[in-house]
C-alpha cells in the first residue's frame, strides 16, 4: 500500500470530497452521508440556507440573492470555508458530537491522481476545519480497488477505471501500488454537456441543468450501442422564442455526440496498456477492467469498452460508492498487508 494500513487504522472517519457526490465513513457507524456535493447561500445574510439534495434541486430555480455553489471542482476543493460549513451540515450534530469525544481525532481522505500539492493541501485544511488533528490522505485509484474488492496486494496486475463526474481514472496496480496511472479530464459531465451541445445546435432547445441524466437513462441498457430504442421524447425550451416545446431525438445521433468526449478514455486505457511491462498486460487480458464510479452506470459504457479494447470489462456492485467503502475497509482493519517472509541464508 501507499498509505500506512496501521496509521488508517487509527482514523476515526473517512470523506470521499467528489465533484458530484460527498460521502462520509464513520468508523463502526458506516456509511452515513451519501449526498450531492451543493450547496445553497443567502447573499444578503451569509447563511447557509440548503445542503445535498434538497440544495441541488434549487439549481436554476432561486431568487437572485440565493446562489447555489459548488466547493467541490474537478475532485479538488476549490473553496474551503464553504466545504467546511457543507460537511458540517451534512454530517449533522449528532455524529459531529460523537467525533468531538475522540482525544486525537483522526480523519482520511481521497484525493485524485497526480492532484498536485495545493490540492492535497486543500483537502487537508478542509478536514483540519472539522477538528481533525492528523488527516491521511489515500489516492482514489487505490481507495476504490480496495473497495471493490480486487486483489491488490497480490503480485498480479489489476486494472481499475474511477469514472467520476469531471475526470477519468485509469490504473494497473500490482503489489499494493500503482504500476502505471493516467488521468482524462473527461467525466460524466463533459457527457452531459456533450448531449446539451447536441439539441441546441440540432434542435434548437435549451435543456434544463437537471434533464441530461434522465435523457442519458432514456438510451435504456444498450444506449451506447445500436440496440437502444430509435428515438426519445425530450421536453425543453426554445431558443428562439423562449417557449416550452418538445421534440423526438434521434438516440443515434445522441450516441455520435456522446461518443466524441469518451474517444479521450479509449485513448487513455491505450497509453496506460503501452507503458505497463507486458507480464502484467498479459494478467489484465483474463481479468480484463473493472469500472467503479458513478459514470460507470451510464447506458452501454461497458459494452464500448469490450468492444473498443477486446478485454472483459466489469462493474463493481456499487460502483459509485467504491472509494469511500475501500477507506471504510481500511479503517476496520479489514485488509492485510501481505508479508514477505525473509529469504533464509
Amino acid at each position: 500500500m501507499t498509505v500506512s494500513l496501521e496509521q488508517m487504522r487509527r482514523c476515526h472517519f473517512a470523506v470521499d470530497l467528489g465533484a458530484a457526490r460527498t460521502r462520509v465513513y464513520v468508523k463502526g457507524a458506516g456509511l452515513v452521508v451519501d449526498q450531492p456535493s451543493v450547496a445553497a447561500i443567502n447573499t444578503r445574510s451569509g447563511a447557509l440556507i440548503a445542503v445535498g439534495e434538497f440544495a441541488e434541486k434549487m439549481t436554476g430555480r432561486t431568487p437572485h440573492y440565493i446562489r447555489v455553489v459548488r466547493p467541490v471542482s474537478g475532485g479538488t476543493v476549490v473553496d474551503i470555508e464553504m466545504a467546511q460549513r457543507m460537511l458540517r451540515a451534512l454530517i449533522g450534530d449528532k455524529v459531529r458530537r460523537t467525533l468531538r469525544r475522540k482525544p486525537f481525532l483522526r480523519a482520511a481522505a481521497c484525493y485524485p491522481h497526480d492532484a498536485d500539492p495545493l490540492a492535497q493541501r486543500a483537502a487537508i485544511e478542509t478536514l483540519v476545519g472539522l477538528g481533525a488533528r492528523r488527516v491521511e490522505l489515500v489516492d482514489t485509484l487505490v481507495a476504490a480497488a480496495v473497495g471493490c474488492g480486487l486483489p491488490v496486494e497480490r503480485p498480479e496486475a489489476t486494472m481499475v477505471m474511477v469514472c467520476g463526474a469531471a475526470a477519468t481514472q485509469l490504473a494497473v496496480l500490482s503489489l499494493g501500488s500503482i504500476v502505471t496511472a493516467e488521468r482524462i479530464p473527461v467525466g460524466g459531465e463533459a457527457v452531459d454537456h456533450a448531449i446539451v451541445q447536441h439539441l441546441r445546435h440540432q434542435h434548437e432547445l435549451m435543456l434544463p441543468s437537471q434533464s441530461v441524466r434522465p435523457l442519458q437513462l432514456a438510451l435504456s441498457g444498450n444506449g451506447l450501442t445500436a440496440h437502444g430504442p430509435s428515438s426519445t421524447e425530450i421536453h425543453g425550451r426554445d431558443v428562439a422564442t423562449g417557449l416550452a416545446r418538445s421534440v423526438q431525438v434521434d438516440t443515434a445521433a445522441v450516441r455520435d455526440a456522446i461518443q466524441t468526449p469518451l474517444t479521450a478514455v479509449l485513448d487513455g486505457i491505450g497509453k496506460v496498456l503501452r507503458d505497463c511491462p507486458p507480464d502484467l498486460v498479459a494478467d489484465l487480458a483474463d481479468r480484463g477492467i473493472m469500472m467503479v464510479g458513478g459514470s460507470a452506470l451510464l447506458p452501454g459504457f461497458d459494452q464500448m469498452l469490450r468492444e473498443a479494447t477486446g478485454m472483459p470489462v466489469h462493474i463493481a456492485e456499487r460502483p459509485d460508492v467504491c472509494a469511500v467503502q475501500g477507506l471504510g475497509y481500511m479503517l476496520e482493519g479489514k485488509i492485510e498487508p501481505m508479508v514477505l517472509d525473509p529469504l533464509a541464508t
